[in-house]
C-alpha cells in the first residue's frame, strides 16, 4: 500500500478514518505496519520549543503543575550508592512537555527501584545514560527537588498498566521525538515540520484542540468583536480589572499600615496609607485607616475630609460612619473651647445627621444649647 496516498486519504478524511484504520490492525498486519509510521491528529513538535519564556519561568511553571503520580522521563546522569539522579527529558503523562532544556533532576531512592532477577543489587542493572520513565512520588516545591518510584503503585489507577524503568529511545513520546527532530534538523523551520504533520493538515485538527482546550467554538474568547457572538460584559475590559488590581493592591498597603499603626509607628504606617491611596484614589479601607491616623494625630480637619470621602465612595460603610461622628464631636468640643458656639453647633448637628441615635453628639448639643442660652440671658 502506497503510504502517500494513505497519508493523503488520512488528510481529507480525519479522525473518522483513523479510528477505522486501527480497528483493522488486528486482521491486517499490513495496516499495523502503515499506521506504525503515521502520526495522531494534532501531534507534533511541542509548540513550548518557539515560545519566549525566562529559563527561571518556566522552572516555575513546571514545579506549580506537577503532581505526584505523574509520570516523567529522563536519563540517568549518576548512580550512587542509595539510588540514583536521573535529569528529566519530557513528561509522559498528562500536559505533555519536553522539560530537557530545564536542567530538572530527580532523585531515584533504592527502596523504590524493583529488585531484577539476576541481579541482586537492583543498582547494578542500570546504567548511566539509560532512559527511565518513572512515577513521580514527592514534590518539594520550595528547593525544587523530586523523587520518583520505579513501582507501580506510585501511579494513579488509570496509568497503573504503563511499564515503568528502563525504556529504548524509540518507546519515547511522539511529541519529544518530535522535538529531537526539530532540534537536530537545523535547515528545517519549525512551521514546515508542522506542515508535513499529518495532524497540523487533518481538516479535524481545529475540533480537536478545541476540546483539549476546552474551548466552546460557538463563543470564541476573542477581544475582536467580529469574532464574538456576543459582547463581554463590563467586567471583563481592560478597565474593570485594572480597577480589581489597583483594589487589591491597595489593600496589602493598608493591612501593612495598620501593623505599624499598632506598635506605633505612625510615620511609616500614614506612608502606606498615602501610598494605597497613589494606587487607588477611592480605597475606602485606605480613606478610613488614614482618617483614623489623622485623628489620633490631632489633624481632625483633615480626618474628617477622609471620612466623609470614604462615605461617599460607599455609604454603608460603618467604621467610616462611626469615626466620623466622634471626630465631628471632637472638632466641636474644640470650637467650643475657642467660643466659636456655632460652628460647634453645626458639627454636632452634622454627627446626628449621620448617627441621630450618636448620644455623645446629642449631650453635647444640648449642654451647649444651655450654655448658650444662660450666657445670653
Amino acid at each position: 500500500m502506497d503510504r502517500d496516498l494513505l497519508r493523503q486519504s488520512l488528510n481529507f478524511q480525519g479522525p473518522s478514518l483513523l479510528s477505522l484504520l486501527r480497528s483493522e490492525q488486528q486482521d491486517n498486519p499490513h495496516f499495523r505496519s502503515l499506521l506504525g509510521s503515521v502520526a495522531d491528529p494534532a501531534r507534533g513538535p511541542p509548540g513550548q520549543q518557539q515560545l519566549p519564556g525566562r529559563f527561571m519561568d518556566r522552572r516555575e511553571l513546571f514545579f506549580r503543575d506537577i503532581e505526584r503520580g505523574d509520570i516523567v522521563i529522563g536519563r540517568i546522569s549518576s548512580i550512587r550508592e542509595f539510588g540514583f539522579f536521573m535529569v528529566l527529558i519530557c513528561l509522559g503523562s498528562g500536559i505533555m512537555r519536553d522539560i530537557s532544556h530545564l536542567e530538572i533532576t530527580a532523585l531515584c531512592p533504592l527502596r523504590d527501584m524493583p529488585s531484577i532477577s539476576n541481579h541482586g543489587d537492583p543498582l547494578s542493572y542500570y546504567q548511566t545514560g539509560d532512559i527511565i520513565r518513572a512515577g513521580i512520588k514527592d514534590i518539594d516545591r520550595y528547593h525544587e527537588k523530586l523523587a520518583v518510584s520505579l513501582y507501580s503503585s506510585s501511579l494513579p489507577p488509570h496509568l497503573s498498566g504503563i511499564k515503568l524503568g528502563v525504556i529504548s529511545s524509540e518507546e519515547l513520546p511522539l511529541y519529544y521525538r518530535k522535538s529531537v527532530e526539530l532540534n537536530s534538523n537545523s535547515l528545517e523551520s519549525y512551521e514546515n515540520i508542522m506542515q508535513s504533520s499529518l495532524g497540523f493538515v487533518n481538516p479535524g485538527v481545529v475540533e480537536f484542540l478545541l476540546g483539549k482546550l476546552g474551548i466552546d467554538e460557538s463563543n470564541p474568547p476573542s477581544l475582536m468583536r467580529g469574532l464574538q457572538s456576543k459582547n463581554f460584559s463590563e467586567d471583563d475590559f481592560a478597565s474593570a480589572l485594572r480597577k480589581k488590581q489597583s483594589a487589591s493592591w491597595a489593600l496589602k498597603c493598608v493591612k501593612i499600615g495598620v501593623d505599624y499603626f499598632k506598635v506605633g509607628c505612625h510615620v511609616d504606617a500614614m506612608n502606606e496609607y498615602n501610598k494605597a491611596l497613589e494606587i487607588d484614589k477611592q480605597n475606602v479601607e485606605a480613606l478610613v485607616a488614614r482618617g483614623a491616623l489623622y485623628a489620633t494625630n490631632g489633624s481632625l480637619n483633615k480626618a474628617i475630609e477622609d471620612f466623609e470621602l470614604a462615605l461617599e465612595n460607599c455609604p454603608t460603610h460603618r467604621n467610616a460612619r462611626k469615626y466620623l461622628c466622634q471626630t465631628l464631636v471632637e472638632r466641636g468640643g474644640q470650637l467650643e473651647e475657642e467660643e466659636k458656639f456655632l460652628n460647634a453647633e453645626s458639627y454636632y448637628k452634622k454627627a446626628l445627621a449621620l448617627d441621630e441615635t450618636f448620644k455623645d453628639a446629642e449631650d453635647a448639643l444640648q449642654k451647649l444649647h444651655i450654655y448658650m442660652q444662660r450666657k445670653t440671658s
